[in-house]
């Protein structure tokens, strides 16, 4: 397959952010329409691209062999099942689904259509990231043992998209803090086996979660914590917004996915990679910097449904993940350690 053919469901942020990603940085691919939400016949205007009046409507384009879900959370299941159906590979904006049954639903829909299924876990694909991986897995640091994550961001909830503050869509954890799930697995190559949680919210009006403070143990015996919060007075904490501390067995990591990756193996620190600054207040959210991470998986994503071999995030990774954050609503609800199942 030379070009594959890219259908877009939903117009809003990440909608319009694949449409430019995919149009300008990504090779052997080139949207074809878009459906869904208020924006989408501009969406589709901009991009010279044909506005499909349904999701049934866009699915069964015979030019589309792949679609982008970017719509919220408790919509994706439906989406992604019905194309799955008519033969598309997915590629789905995270979280993968609102429940475990679904997103196994979306896998069997996939394995029964013969198609991929990919989850928008941009973090992956994040320049320290991606170094930081790349230097556990040749072992400079030894076997991780214990990783603390952050995901703190001072804008309030009224600073995401209103949608997310429906409980239809769960809460911040589950829509943001699911990138720290995937990498502690990703990083780690193990799975979470157990979740403790507190989560709340710290603004009285706020029906969702917005806060949430978490223990987790791993496979290998491994702990792990995560502090997720869009309700920290600003400005925040410094280098705080996605980053992580890694304690392995012969060294220590320090990740800031938006600055700087710090690694000390012989007791002192350096500087191994840095993340150039997305200008927000300039270029904004459709900045090359921030576009480079999206242009990386899309373009692995678009090369698996072209070449017909697995993409590098899977439906499992997003099953997994989504798997414990819902353990951690459940632990905060019961007051209790969830043990996973497998």
């Amino acid at each position: 397959m030379s070009n594959v053919g890219i259908g877009i469901i939903g117009s809003g942020f990440m909608g319009r952010t694949y449409c430019e990603t995919i149009s300008k940085y990504c090779q052997r691919a080139s949207v074809k329409a878009v459906a869904l939400g208020s924006r989408a016949g501009q969406l589709a205007d901009d991009y010279a691209v044909k506005h499909e009046a349904s999701v049934d409507a866009l699915i069964a384009r015979d030019d589309i062999s792949a679609v982008f879900i970017a719509t919220p959370h408790h919509v994706h299941a439906e989406q992604a099942i019905a194309a799955a159906k008519a033969g598309k590979h997915l590629f789905i904006e995270k979280p993968m689904a609102c429940t475990v049954a679904e997103c196994d639903a979306i896998i069997d829909a996939c394995e029964s259509a013969g198609v991929w299924c990919t989850i928008a876990f941009s973090q992956r694909t994040r320049t320290c990231n991606i170094e930081a991986k790349r230097i556990i897995d040749r072992g400079d640091i030894g076997r991780i043992v214990q990783i603390k994550e952050m995901s703190l961001v001072a804008t309030g909830l009224a600073g995401l998209p209103a949608w997310q503050s429906d409980a239809a869509n769960l809460g911040t954890l589950f829509g943001h803090g699911i990138h720290n799930f995937d990498r502690i697995r990703w990083f780690t190559g193990q799975e979470i086996k157990t979740v403790y949680a507190k989560c709340g919210s710290i603004e009285p009006d706020v029906k969702v979660e917005g806060t949430s403070m978490l223990l987790m143990t791993l496979a290998d015996g491994a702990c792990a914590s995560l502090w997720c919060s869009f309700q920290v007075p600003k400005p925040s904490f410094p280098r705080s917004q996605f980053s992580t501390w890694i304690m392995g067995e012969k060294g220590l990591m320090d990740v800031d996915a938006y600055g700087e990756l710090r690694v000390a193996v012989d007791g002192t620190w350096q500087v191994i990679e840095t993340q150039a600054p997305i200008d927000w207040s300039g270029k904004g959210f459709l900045d090359p910097v921030r576009l480079e991470s999206y242009t990386r998986q899309c373009q692995d994503f678009i090369d698996a449904v072209a070449d017909r071999r697995p993409p590098a995030v899977t439906g499992r990774d997003g099953r997994q993940a989504v798997a414990a954050a819902l353990a951690a609503y459940e632990s905060s609800k019961t007051g209790k350690e969830i043990v996973l199942s497998s």
